[in-house]
């Protein structure tokens, strides 16, 4: 790929991997809603998966989430296990009573060895403890998002 003579050379270049491109291009991006009632731990995913391509929607709480516009538009949910008055497994239990099928990510910096069992059982397709590395919440995204179009490839100029 040409890369501008222009570009100074700390500035950042993202890019398509070549062989996704043509896929990516024809694809919307996945939307990402994530549900977690720590505003920093919100702002710091929104930021990160924005930084990735996603689309991304925060919300402070279960309840937020499932009264806003955004359901029928959410590709994955990544959601707080340890909420109230809805906890996470009860957001996902609510979501797939009223139909909805997305992918559920789960998150807490409580990884209670039951709540870790029941998550998988409930239909989580992921588990991740606080604090997580970001790699760990990519391969995540990426199993629970096969079809996705295209790969972000971060190269410095």
């Amino acid at each position: 790929m040409f890369v501008h003579s222009r570009l100074r050379r700390c500035e950042r270049v993202v890019w398509l991997a070549p062989s996704r491109a043509k896929e990516a291009s024809l694809s919307t991006p996945s939307i990402i809603s994530i549900v977690d009632d720590d505003a920093s731990v919100r702002a710091s995913m929104n930021n990160f998966l924005r930084s990735l391509g996603y689309g991304v929607h925060t919300f402070g709480s279960a309840e937020e989430f499932l009264g806003s516009a955004r359901l029928n538009d959410t590709s994955c949910v990544i959601s707080d296990v340890q909420m109230s008055p809805m906890n996470g497994l009860e957001l996902l239990a609510n979501m797939r009573v009223r139909g909805y099928a997305v992918p559920f990510i789960f998150i807490t910096a409580f990884p209670d060895e039951s709540i870790r069992a029941r998550a998988p059982k409930a239909g989580a397709a992921c588990f991740l403890a606080k604090p997580f590395a970001m790699p760990n919440l990519i391969t995540c995204l990426e199993a629970a998002l096969p079809q996705r179009g295209g790969v972000a490839t971060d190269r410095s100029v």
